[in-house]
C-alpha cells in the first residue's frame, strides 16, 4: 500500500477506494483491520479532493487566459 500521498495519482487512489469498498461490502475485513481501512479511505478521500481542486483551478485559468487573448 502507497502510504505517500504525494506520489499516488487520483486514478490509483480511487482504485484503493474502491477496492477496500469491495472489502467491505464482502465482508473480507475483519474488526482489526476496520479501524485502519477507514482511516486510509479518508486519507484518500482527502487526496483526491485536493487533485479535484487543482485541476479546477488549472482549468479556470487557462479558461480566463484563453478568454483574454480573444478579447
Amino acid at each position: 500500500m502507497n502510504s505517500n500521498k504525494k506520489t499516488m495519482s487520483y486514478k490509483e487512489s480511487i482504485s484503493e477506494i474502491e477496492e477496500i469498498l469491495k472489502q467491505l461490502e464482502n465482508n473480507e475485513l475483519d474488526v482489526d483491520e476496520l479501524s485502519e481501512k477507514v482511516k486510509r479511505v479518508s486519507l484518500l478521500v482527502t487526496l483526491c479532493k485536493e487533485k479535484l481542486h487543482h485541476t479546477e483551478k488549472e482549468v479556470d485559468k487557462i479558461l480566463k487566459e484563453m478568454d483574454n487573448n480573444f478579447q
